[in-house]
């Protein structure tokens, strides 16, 4: 029998549907988190094979005793994985130190997690990407913002979602991000003016793709967290050619293999210097399945099972599960306070029959998702404008 350590298994709280699949699949799923075990999800428990407790997860010296002792006591472990971005690093650190093969390791980690980095293996995809500097003083910024113009965008080089981006829109601006910049390595890169869509896919050991699909973003993740608007997105019916054809090409740039991915890519709104309206550029990869609801939101689109063909991967390296009906699967986000034109129980009269979830956001991501979502199900792109419409416009 394979052992397969997952680390944080219950957060998010789907990622059970993970551990479950891959027990279905004759896997030993050996956890590690730091939630007491009385407090994990029934269905959680009912997968693990075992759970170990450590008192915090960003304690290295702990969580390497915990794969330690799996080590000793069930052999060889065959994989570790979070699927998590804020464990990516661990996660290969772990793999380099016990020497397992599936999944990054340490000297693989510049290019996946450093957006800076990044550019090169979009240069090899033969994807464009926005000019950028590195921030190492105002003056080197103000060269470059002579050269690209304002507004300018500057963000961690490591960074996580949109936390801790900033747009600059003058000298004032610049002058206030370096006051009050945290002690960590940033890059700034011009503006863009367009729309995300992203590229998903689970990809085998060959690095080809068994499941594919993408999202469109509305608005700017960037001003969802800084300014607290509305989160909106939706899964598509289909993936969009040229966005699947960016998606493809970089997979083999990076060299993805084993892996649910989420790779955002810009589509442009007007023509500018980068390229022409609707062309499609890069943003940046993500090494992990798109985070909070989007895998349910995926099945609802694609009427099926990522997180089975995902453990079918690990385990087979292909999976028989296909997807049915297709439908656009459509987010809302609203925050709380916020003076809506239609409340809760409205959206609720008019989409009821569309609806697939409502409920609170876990507080942990309610910066990126709003505190109260709503999901549901369509069958047109119309629908999908007028249901965004009914549940955002507000007094």
């Amino acid at each position: 029998m394979k052992n397969f350590i997952f680390i944080s298994p219950n957060f998010p709280e789907n990622y059970w549907h993970f551990c479950r699949h891959l027990k279905d699949n004759g896997f030993n799923v050996l956890g590690i988190g730091d939630c007491d075990y009385f407090n994990l999800l029934p269905e959680l428990k009912s997968s693990l094979t075992e759970y170990y407790k450590v008192s915090d997860l960003a304690n290295y010296d702990e969580v390497f005793r915990a794969v330690a002792f799996y080590t000793f006591r069930y052999g060889k472990i065959d994989w570790l994985e979070s699927n998590n971005e804020y464990w990516l690093e661990r996660d290969a650190h772990l793999r380099t130190e016990f020497n397992i093969t599936t999944g990054f390791k340490d000297g693989d980690m510049k290019s996946v997690k450093l957006k800076s980095a990044m550019k090169a293996c979009y240069k090899k995809a033969g994807i464009k990407t926005a000019r950028y500097c590195l921030v190492t003083s105002p003056a080197a910024c103000k060269k470059f913002i002579a050269e690209v113009g304002y507004p300018v965008i500057a963000k961690p080089d490591n960074g996580v979602g949109a936390s801790d981006t900033h747009r600059l829109s003058s000298d004032s601006d610049l002058e206030r991000f370096f006051a009050t910049k945290m002690p960590i390595s940033y890059i700034m890169e011009e503006y863009i003016d367009a729309t995300v869509n992203s590229y998903d896919a689970i990809v085998n050991s060959k690095g080809e793709p068994i499941f594919e699909t993408g999202n469109v973003t509305l608005g700017s993740l960037m001003d969802v967290v800084n300014t607290g608007d509305s989160s909106m997105f939706y899964i598509v019916n289909k993936p969009f050619d040229d966005v699947r054809d960016a998606g493809r090409r970089a997979l083999k740039a990076f060299g993805v293999k084993s892996r649910f991915i989420h790779f955002e890519f810009f589509r442009l709104n007007c023509d500018q210097h980068i390229g022409k309206k609707g062309e499609v550029v890069a943003l940046e990869v993500n090494m992990r399945p798109s985070g909070g609801i989007s895998p349910e939101m995926m099945n609802y689109a694609n009427s099926t099972d990522v997180y089975k063909i995902w453990a079918d991967m690990v385990a087979f390296d292909s999976s028989s599960k296909g997807t049915g009906e297709r439908f656009y699967c459509a987010f809302v986000g609203r925050r709380d306070g916020k003076p809506y034109i239609h409340g809760d129980g409205e959206v609720l009269a008019r989409y009821g029959r569309a609806m697939k979830i409502c409920q609170r956001v876990a507080k942990a991501l309610s910066g990126a998702m709003g505190d109260r979502m709503f999901v549901a199900n369509f069958k047109t792109q119309e629908e999908v404008d007028e249901f965004y419409r009914f549940t955002t416009e507000c007094r």
